[in-house]
């Protein structure tokens, strides 16, 4: 299988080790804020973009909604898999080519999408990529369907992100860091991320079909209503198809 994203490699090295970063430690609440904010009920679709090894697409399936996940990454596919109750399912894919999948294994379009966690949407760093994202959501989205989206906050970027280069130009942060596997073995990886302002964040989506209707300052584990400020390092959207 050949690789379609640098962060595969970064994926594969680290496994199930992934999930002992004290960032995927909030899942609990996360959902809970998510499940209130979109109005999710029992039964309902929902389709997580960029999914990772399913920490979210798991915890919603235990709450009875079905979770249909996408990654790039096909180790972080297997864990999910390996790990998932009744009603989340996983699928590899570059989320870049879901406008150009018009039937994912799990079906029809779906009542909601998340994409969190710098997942799919927060890794596109070439022109183009994150609005192929968003457009790709879009296309399997019904009517009316909600969207909660994380994205990298620029403003965080530059005051607080010492250990990264913020290239001002591109709107990307490149940081060489260490990974470990499930065993501690170290591996030096570069790390990107594109960041974005509340301001970029709602001429982007409408662009790709979604009605921005509020835009949070939040922070893993820490999800909710707060006013935009530039003091958090991440900003969650909350759109709705149009």
């Amino acid at each position: 299988m050949t690789s379609e994203h640098w962060f595969e490699e970064l994926a594969d090295h680290m496994g199930e080790a992934y999930l002992r970063y004290s960032f995927t430690k909030g899942t609990r609440q996360e959902v809970d804020f998510l499940v209130d904010e979109l109005e999710l009920r029992v039964g309902e679709r929902v389709l997580d973009v960029g999914c990772g090894p399913g920490r979210h697409a798991i915890e919603l399936a235990s709450r009875s909604i079905s979770v249909h996940g996408i990654d790039v990454s096909q180790n972080f596919i297997d864990i999910a898999r390996s790990h998932a109750p009744a009603g989340a399912t996983f699928q590899r894919l570059d989320a870049r080519r879901l406008v150009d999948t018009p039937h994912l294994e799990a079906g029809s379009a779906f009542d909601a999408v998340v994409c969190l966690c710098q997942g799919a949407f927060g890794l596109m760093t070439a022109d183009g990529d994150d609005a192929a994202v968003l457009r790709g959501m879009a296309s399997h989205a019904r009517p009316g369907a909600r969207l909660a989206l994380s994205a990298f906050s620029a403003y965080y970027s530059v005051r607080y992100h010492e250990q990264a280069q913020f290239d001002a130009a591109t709107g990307v942060s490149h940081e060489r860091t260490e990974v470990r596997d499930r065993h501690g073995a170290a591996k030096e990886v570069s790390l990107w991320t594109g960041c974005y302002t509340p301001r970029e964040l709602r001429l982007l989506l409408p662009a790709a079909g979604w009605s921005v209707e509020s835009i949070y300052s939040v922070e893993p584990g820490a999800y909710g209503r707060f006013p935009a400020t530039v003091e958090s390092p991440e900003f969650l959207v909350i759109a709705r198809r149009e």
